[in-house]
C-alpha cells in the first residue's frame, strides 16, 4: 500500500496497544515503524528486474521483522521510560506496527515475500488496490485524533472506530473478490477453462470493479466484473502472447525471475528481435505498469541482455472509464 496508509496503520495499531497517556508517543513511533519496511526502495540491486522483484523482500519478511521488533523492544525497555512502565503493551505496539505493514502489502497485486528467504513466491491476495481512500481515511482520522488529544476518551473512540472501519472494509474486499471469483469460474466453465490459472484484482481506487486475468496456452483472457452493475457471466477478451518465445528464452535469468515473481502471469511480445515481458497483474491491456526487455533472439540461441524497464503509457481517460464501468454493465473501455 502507499506510504500514507502504512504510516496511519502503524500509528493506529501502536497507539491502540498502550495506556492512554502514552498514545501520542506510540502513534509517532508506530508511524515511523510503519515506514521502515519500505526503506528498501533505496537499495539498488543492480538492474530494473532485480529492483522490481526484490522490493518487498527481506525488509517485508515476517522472519526478519519479528526478531527486529524484539531487539528494538529490548533496547527501548533499557533506555526509554515509557516502555519500562508498560513493557507488554509496548511489545505488542512495536510488533504490530512492523508486522501489519507486510501483511497489508500482501493484500495488493504486487505481492510480498512474507517468508523471505524461503524462496516461496510472493504472497498476493490482491483484495485491495495499492491506493484505496476508503481503507485509509478511517485510519487517518484515528491517527489525527490521537495526535491532537492522546489521552482523551474521544480520541480513544476515534482510534477504535478507525481500526474497526478499516478492518471491516478489508473484510468486504475479501467478500467482493469471492463473489467475482464465483462469477468468473462459471464463465470459464462454459468455455472449458475451469482449471486455467486465474488472477483477480480490484481496479484502481475501489473494490466494486474487479479485473480478471486467465492465463492459457498462447495468451490470456481479460475481463471486468462490477459487483454493482453485473449479474451475468463475465465477458472475456482474448489477448495473444508469444509463448513460443517465452519457452525458447526460459533459461534467461531475468525472464525466469519475472515469471516466478508474477506466479506465471506474464506475457511476451517481440519488439523487433527483443523479447518484452509484461506483468499481467498490474495494469490493463495494452497498458501494463511493469514491462521489461530481457532477451534478444539469437542464431540459434536466445541471448541475455541487460534488463531494461519500458515506461508505461497509461490512457488519460482510464480512471473515468473505469468509474463509469462500475455503475454500468455496458463497457466503455
Amino acid at each position: 500500500m502507499d506510504s500514507l496508509t502504512q504510516i496511519a496503520l502503524g500509528s493506529c495499531v501502536a497507539a491502540a496497544c498502550v495506556p492512554g497517556r502514552q498514545r501520542r508517543k506510540a502513534a509517532l513511533l508506530g508511524a515511523a515503524l510503519g515506514t521502515v519496511p519500505d526503506l528498501d526502495v533505496f537499495v539498488d540491486y543492480g538492474d530494473p528486474v532485480a529492483n522490481f522483484t526484490m522490493h518487498r523482500g527481506f525488509s517485508h519478511s515476517l522472519l526478519v521483522l519479528a526478531p527486529l521488533g524484539l531487539v528494538l523492544w529490548g533496547a527501548l525497555k533499557v533506555w526509554w521510560p515509557p516502555v519500562r512502565e508498560a513493557p507488554r503493551q509496548w511489545l505488542a505496539a512495536i510488533l504490530l506496527a512492523l508486522l501489519t505493514h507486510p501483511l497489508l502489502d500482501a493484500h495488493t497485486a504486487y505481492g510480498t515475500q512474507l517468508l523471505w528467504p524461503s524462496g516461496l513466491a510472493p504472497v498476493s491476495w490482491a483484495t485491495l488496490f495499492i491506493i484505496d481512500p476508503l481503507y485509509t481515511l478511517p485510519l487517518l482520522a484515528g491517527m489525527i485524533a490521537v495526535l491532537i488529544r492522546p489521552a482523551s476518551r474521544c480520541a480513544g473512540r476515534w482510534l477504535v472506530a478507525g481500526l474497526f472501519l478499516s478492518t471491516l472494509y478489508m473484510g468486504w474486499s475479501w467478500t467482493a473478490k469471492t463473489l467475482v471469483e464465483a462469477q468468473a469460474r462459471q464463465a470459464l466453465q462454459a468455455r472449458g477453462l475451469a482449471d486455467a490459472p486465474m488472477f483477480i484484482t480490484p481496479t484502481p481506487l475501489n473494490t466494486l470493479l474487479w479485473r480478471v486475468v486467465v492465463r492459457t496456452d498462447g495468451g490470456y483472457y481479460e475481463g471486468l466484473d462490477s459487483v454493482v452493475a453485473d449479474d451475468g457471466e463475465i465477458e472475456f477478451t482474448f489477448h495473444p502472447s508469444d509463448d513460443a518465445a517465452l519457452t525458447a528464452a526460459a533459461d534467461v535469468p531475468a525472464l525466469a525471475r519475472l515469471s516466478w515473481f508474477a506466479d506465471g502471469f506474464v506475457s511476451g511480445t517481440m519488439d523487433k528481435d527483443t523479447l518484452v515481458i509484461a506483468d499481467l497483474r498490474m495494469g490493463q491491456h495494452p497498458d501494463y505498469v511493469f514491462r521489461h526487455a530481457v532477451a534478444r533472439r539469437g542464431n540459434p540461441h536466445w541471448q541475455e541482455v541487460e534488463p531494461q524497464r519500458i515506461a508505461a503509457r497509461m490512457r488519460t481517460n482510464l480512471l473515468a472509464s473505469l468509474w463509469q464501468r462500475i455503475w454500468s454493465a455496458e463497457p466503455d473501455l
